[in-house]
């Protein structure tokens, strides 16, 4: 316990006291991010957060951390994903390039490290997977949750804060049912955790720094990396429901997204403002509220989860799909109410 405290301290110094020079190299240098229709900010400024967040990250975890084999094989995939967010922060690169070191990384891990899904344990009435349809689960797993985390970065401090809710339940989890090397993940998440804080300092509402694609890809690739070893650890009752549980908010409105775009006959990559946080913001709430509303709902819904864990996978599930068409039916009438007196505005 002692070296997940001293990994956590380390990664928050790090990442706080590296804001500060960060924020003034890219004022000097205009590496700034002009707001857009979509963004919620209205000033220049700065997106190499990411890059405090990975230095406190990498430094605490080579020092303190366990750093197996398969941990240096997420290093490596980690190391490629913060090169190709820093050049897309510095200087925007195509959609397909980053999604091509995606899957170099995502590689990586799946074979080289062999991390994959091998068993779902009854979730969704799947048990032991064929090495085919493991490979293919997982490497839409890690891609989606790592997009997922992406998409979610649009309000100040949230990214940051959901980030930091997933992270610390994982790493309970693996600190305390982690068998072998599976505990040394409770070190990969507290220096995640340290360098993430460390970040929120200068990130929460007015943020002076976004951790733009440099730290939400990094950010979402070891938030995916630790739901797959979570969903694998069979000291886990029902680990794959769990994990949905877990990663409920970025989750929900990745799917939510994508799902009301085909139904309108857009893109489902086609950026809108229609995300979970726009349409909050939209009904009044403030960047502040709006950011610890969704911790609390992510939050509520992993002690629902954990308390209900006795419960079949396929329950849990049934549970979760109920609580997510109820919050997108609400999603739904607060938008439209919002298009009403926007109407009524222009009239």
């Amino acid at each position: 316990m002692l070296d997940l405290l001293l990994a956590f301290v380390w990664a928050f110094m790090i990442s706080v006291f590296a804001i500060p020079s960060i924020v003034r190299v890219a004022h000097q240098k205009n590496l700034l991010d002009e707001p857009n229709f979509r963004t919620v900010h209205v000033s220049l400024t700065p997106r190499l957060g990411g890059l405090a967040i990975f230095a406190g990250f990498t430094s605490a975890l080579t020092i303190f951390g366990e750093v197996t084999p398969e941990i240096q094989q997420v290093l490596a995939g980690c190391i490629l994903l913060f090169f190709v967010g820093m050049k897309d922060d510095i200087v925007a690169i195509s959609p397909f390039k980053k999604f091509f070191i995606q899957i170099l990384a995502t590689g990586v891990v799946m074979f080289m490290s062999n991390i994959r899904l091998t068993s779902f344990q009854g979730f969704l009435g799947i048990y032991e997977l064929d090495p085919g349809l493991s490979y293919g689960i997982t490497f839409l797993a890690i891609i989606g949750i790592t997009n997922a985390i992406n998409l979610i970065d649009g309000l100040d401090g949230l990214a940051g804060t959901i980030v930091t809710v997933i992270a610390t339940t994982f790493g309970i989890y693996f600190y305390r049912y982690g068998a072998g090397g599976d505990q040394a993940y409770a070190g990969v998440a507290f220096c995640l955790i340290g360098g993430i804080i460390g970040f929120l300092r200068y990130n929460l509402h007015k943020a002076i720094i976004f951790m733009g694609d440099t730290g939400s890809l990094l950010c979402g690739f070891l938030v995916a990396v630790m739901a797959v070893k979570f969903v694998e650890m069979k000291t886990v009752p029902n680990a794959p429901s769990l994990a949905v549980a877990i990663l409920i908010i970025p989750l929900f409105d990745t799917l939510r997204v994508f799902a009301t775009r085909i139904l309108r006959g857009a893109s489902p990559f086609s950026p809108d403002k229609n995300h979970i946080h726009h349409i909050l913001i939209g009904a009044g709430l403030s960047q502040l509220v709006t950011v610890g509303l969704l911790a609390l709902i992510n939050l509520a819904v992993v002690a629902a989860a954990i308390y209900f864990a006795p419960l079949r996978n396929n329950l849990l599930l049934l549970g979760l799909l109920v609580v997510c068409l109820m919050a997108s039916g609400l999603l739904e009438y607060l938008r439209r109410r919002r298009q009403r007196k926007n109407q009524l505005v222009r009239r």
